[in-house]
């Protein structure tokens, strides 16, 4: 086991303003869905300069509740990438319909415009980016394909809060998008989601969709107007966030910007570092858009390494270094190979990225020493002489 300090993979930073945050949501005796989650949605609304923001329980339900505003249901298809975390083909499956994968990009590990042209057909509902380790998909291409065969964009911002694209924040670009407020993202409510969007009935439909169904929530119920009565208008999920949720993303969200600036310092270093050891670092962010540094992937020369990328990882954890796999592509997992008949080269760029990547520590709240420590594990693991 290591002898130092484990430095964790993608800490969160929590101090006293969320501490105290939510221990006034409790004092306040509201700790469900209401008047902080209702400030939280306002506020995030206008950090990504989207006219509504729906705020949910996971990045997970805004994709489902996404999808289900789309008319996305039985023998429909969506076009997504398999580089991604299970759940963004998951809900898919769950609205009924099927997920159709195209390749990623090998320099940006976004998925290939050039590509979703040829998946498409006649059942085709929606495409689904997903901007990876927070670099934004190239949104004209696939924004201009979808138009032209009138399917709806919902983009997938679990990993590009900060991110732009052009002269448009992530967020207020497409129809639909969806953010996450895990842990290990870079703000967080513990557990959490966020749709946006400028269609007003829209928002509505999403908000009643992620309680029930109910027309109204319960802070709006239990108002100084009095009860008011609800009506079911559809069959609804249990999707809300709650005020303690929102207490914790309230404090978070103006160090959003600050943090950013530190990653990039991170990252920087990062690059400098490994830029000539046997492995490839991320590809530089285009001109036109800016980077919400999420995760910093090397992709290993095991070929030239001698190494696999468990070893890798195997190694820098007996160092101390807790690091990340995104990700073994959705498609070489039992559920999809079973269900779907996929192979391994069917999408060789991504089966080829799965095989060597590894996510190393990048949270703004890592320290110089621990940034150095890093840097020097890697260095020595992949048998640079300037480390030893």
């Amino acid at each position: 086991m290591p002898q130092r300090d484990y430095i964790v993979f993608g800490q969160p930073i929590l101090g006293e303003a969320e501490l105290a945050e939510v221990t006034e949501t409790l004092r306040s005796c509201w700790i469900g869905t209401g008047p902080r989650t209702a400030r939280f949605e306002a506020q995030f609304a206008e950090y990504v300069g989207a006219r509504y923001a729906v705020a949910v329980n996971s990045c997970t339900a805004a994709l489902h509740l996404s999808l289900l505003a789309a008319g996305v249901g039985p023998g429909d298809e969506v076009i997504t990438t398999p580089l991604t975390f299970a759940s963004t083909a998951n809900v898919i499956i769950h609205c009924g319909a099927t997920p159709v994968f195209v390749d990623v990009e090998r320099s940006t590990m976004n998925i290939d415009p050039g590509q979703i042209e040829k998946a498409i057909t006649p059942h085709t509902k929606a495409i689904l980016p997903v901007h990876f380790a927070g670099r934004p998909c190239d949104m004209s291409a696939i924004r201009e394909i979808a138009g032209r065969h009138g399917v709806t964009v919902i983009e997938d911002a679990a990993h590009c809060i900060e991110g732009r694209y052009r002269d448009q924040k992530v967020g207020s670009i497409s129809p639909l998008t969806c953010f996450s407020f895990y842990v290990t993202k870079n703000m967080t409510t513990a557990e959490g989601g966020m749709i946006t969007t400028d269609d007003e009935q829209l928002a509505a439909t999403l908000k009643m969709q992620a309680l029930h169904g109910l027309s109204r929530d319960a802070w709006r119920r239990f108002s100084d107007d009095g009860y008011q009565h609800y009506e079911v208008t559809c069959p609804g999920y249990k999707y809300n966030m709650t005020d303690l949720q929102a207490a914790i993303g309230l404090c978070q969200l103006p160090r959003l910007e600050p943090w950013l600036l530190r990653r990039e310092e991170i990252w920087r270093q990062y690059d400098e570092a490994f830029m000539k050891l046997p492995c490839h670092t991320p590809a530089p962010a285009a001109d036109h858009v800016r980077h919400a540094r999420h995760l910093y992937t090397l992709v290993i020369d095991t070929e030239r390494l001698g190494k696999t990328r468990d070893q890798v990882i195997a190694d820098l954890h007996l160092q101390g270094i807790g690091v990340g796999v995104h990700y073994r592509a959705v498609h070489l997992h039992q559920y999809y190979r079973a269900r779907f008949g996929y192979l391994p080269d069917q999408f060789p760029n991504a089966n080829w990225i799965s095989e060597r990547t590894v996510s190393l520590p990048l949270s703004a709240k890592l320290s110089s020493d621990s940034v150095s420590r890093i840097i020097n594990a890697v260095a020595e693991i992949f048998g640079d002489e300037r480390s030893l």
